[in-house]
């Protein structure tokens, strides 16, 4: 598999599998950090909790309240803030290198929707 690197207006999404230690890459218009295969796949699947939380909340919420959810593991902390079908996204990595980032609900949507066509499925 060759390098891959999908980016768009304040997002950026990279995966070399041919890498020693950093395999992947993640970030936005003005930050970026390359990921472990650990934290890539923790990333993955604290997404995927997170944007299947929010969704369940639309029915919870009245149409002008806002949720903060979480999510973490060892290796990461993920917090989404805004309405259910509308929302920006935080991120904190625990170990080794410490980094934070962001992403707004417009990029959050775009990335989400480019790392469900991203050629390297676990």
């Amino acid at each position: 598999m060759e390098k891959i690197l999908k980016y768009g207006s304040g997002w950026r999404l990279g995966w070399n599998p041919t890498a020693a230690v950093y395999k992947g890459l993640i970030g936005g218009d003005d930050w970026a950090i390359e990921l472990t295969e650990a934290e890539w796949q923790d990333l993955r699947r604290l997404l995927s909790q997170l944007t299947a939380t929010m969704a369940a909340m639309a029915t919870e919420l009245m149409d002008e309240e806002s949720i903060a959810c979480e999510a973490e593991s060892e290796l990461l902390w993920l917090e989404a803030t805004g309405f259910p079908d509308n929302y920006s996204l935080r991120l904190i990595l625990y170990q080794g290198r410490g980094c934070e980032g962001n992403w707004s609900a417009n990029a959050l949507r775009e990335l989400l929707a480019a790392w469900d066509n991203l050629l390297y499925n676990f």
